[in-house]
């Protein structure tokens, strides 16, 4: 497209003083939105003045058209901005893809230098603050998101997860007077040294968090007393008239293979927890012991942690194996006098089974001395879905999941009392009477339950906040929104972009 300026004068742009003197012309070329997918470039004519003004410092200037030309562009502002919501949503290399699929093409530099030069928008007057950590590279480098909980909406991103960083922002921000925050002690001393005036809110969602981990443990400390239960309970209708199913079967050794000896992984976790422990009493860092036995930190952190072997071998000898939805078809058709492995083997891969045929021969190799098999045992659930049906309100249970809690609860007095505290907790936080903690924490005391011992000396650490956070309707819940949001940002950049460029996509995407 070709146009020209027809204004009778320019005005000049730094004294304002109109002139008619044309000093010269020449052509600017502007890339205009596309028509119907085709490019579009204004080919515009201006002229350049001369400044009447002898006091003026410039003595020339080119005339502009407003809403469509500013000093030195080469987009239109319908374009500039079009690019800039593409930078902002795709940053380079896929907005650059985009800008071409839409007849705009453009380098994925210059989105990228459009995308840092869009002003910060001021963070204003924050009464509610939000703040949480995310992932720069995990396990390497982190960064702090804080969000306004009142206009619900990203207003910094600082560098690190430190306490000096957040404090010398707060010191900033006097006007701040709520804090949510999770459990971690850099954002609590941050919060008290930059806003010493403001009320801290522990986040619930993270002290429930807490609360599960504490009962995950509790329920692998004690899981042998659940698979000693399900172990020593008939199965629910057994055939008539058979003796071997009168009795109940020998409790399985869980540690023990098919052929009777110890599993490979059982005699693995063993040696690893005694080289650890062993170093550990012997003055060696985990960094050492890490270097030493090549193994990694959070192996090593788990292992010095644990409160026995009975721990680790929970995970060890409780995994899940792809034929034991079909054991009871198996043993059904054992006792019906059906002794081929192969053919069973059939069987099972007609209803689904996807495994070989020496996973279902070593599973019926312990049949081989008797012409009938035992009735199939029941399963006893993996510790996980035990820790699910605690942390689940009752009345949204399965009736056959409430049985079975039930069956555990009477069987184990500490799994039984972890659920009463665990649903007390939930009381807690669903009436919003965070004043009840204190006796919370002394009837959990008088229970044998280490894993949520230790869960009360961080609560007492910070009780204050965790009393505000069960009290509060405030929460990180819109923060964890933002996190799950920077997530995709962060995939966008394909993992290239600088701390500057991520945290000016975080602040500018809506």
């Amino acid at each position: 497209m070709h146009a020209r300026v027809r204004a009778a004068e320019g005005r000049c742009p730094h004294c304002g003083r109109a002139s008619r003197r044309v000093h010269g012309r020449y052509l600017r070329r502007l890339s205009d939105a596309a028509i119907s997918g085709a490019r579009v470039v204004i080919e515009l004519l201006v002229r350049r003045f001369r400044c009447l003004n002898a006091a003026c410092a410039a003595v020339t200037f080119a005339e502009q058209v407003a809403g469509l030309t500013s000093p030195h562009a080469r987009f239109t502002p319908l374009l500039r901005g079009t690019l800039i919501s593409i930078a902002v949503a795709l940053a380079g290399r896929p907005g650059s893809r985009l800008a071409v699929a839409l007849g705009v093409p453009v380098a994925k530099d210059t989105l990228l230098r459009l995308l840092r030069a869009l002003p910060e928008e001021p963070a204003g007057q924050v009464r509610v603050l939000g703040v949480d950590d995310f992932a720069l590279r995990k396990g390497d480098s982190y960064a702090t998101i804080l969000v306004d909980l009142e206009r619900r909406r990203p207003i910094d991103v600082l560098p690190g997860r430190d306490a000096e960083p957040l404090a010398a922002w707060l010191s900033g921000h006097p006007e701040v007077e709520i804090i949510c925050r999770d459990r971690g002690g850099a954002y609590a001393e941050g919060a008290r040294t930059g806003a010493p005036q403001a009320r801290q809110i522990a986040d619930a969602w993270h002290l429930w968090k807490n609360l599960g981990e504490a009962v995950e443990k509790t329920v692998g400390a004690h899981h042998a007393c659940v698979r000693t239960v399900f172990a020593n309970t008939l199965p629910a209708s057994p055939p008539p008239g058979e003796d071997i199913w009168q009795t109940p079967p020998p409790v399985a050794d869980a540690t023990l293979d098919a052929c009777g000896r110890e599993r490979r992984l059982v005699t693995r976790t063993k040696e690893r927890y005694a080289a650890v422990q062993q170093l550990l009493a012997d003055g060696s860092s985990l960094e050492g012991i890490c270097r030493t036995l090549r193994l990694d930190r959070s192996t090593v952190r788990r292992f010095a942690r644990a409160a026995g072997i009975d721990e680790l071998l929970v995970k060890a000898t409780n995994r899940a194996s792809i034929l034991d939805q079909y054991t009871a078809h198996l043993h059904q058709r054992w006792h019906d006098g059906c002794h081929d492995s192969a053919q069973l083997h059939e069987e099972i891969r007609t209803l689904g089974f996807r495994g070989s045929i020496q996973t279902t021969r070593r599973y019926l190799r312990r049949f081989k001395s008797s012409t009938a098999a035992p009735p199939a045992p029941r399963v006893a659930p993996r510790p996980r879905r035990i820790v699910r049906w605690i942390m689940t309100n009752p009345g949204n249970l399965a009736d056959e999941d409430a049985l079975t809690l039930k069956e555990i609860r009477a069987a184990c007095p500490e799994l039984d009392a972890a659920t009463g505290h665990v649903r007390d907790f939930a009381t807690m936080m669903r009436d919003l009477t965070g004043s009840e903690l204190p006796d919370w924490i002394a009837r959990v005391e008088h229970d044998n339950l280490p894993a949520l011992h230790s869960l009360l000396n961080g609560l007492r650490r910070d009780q204050d906040a965790v009393i505000a956070g069960l009290s509060s309707s405030w929460n990180s819940g819109q923060v964890e929104g933002q996190n799950t949001r920077v997530k995709r940002i962060k995939r966008d950049g394909y993992g290239r972009a600088n701390f500057d460029l991520l945290r000016t996509r975080i602040l500018h995407r809506s």
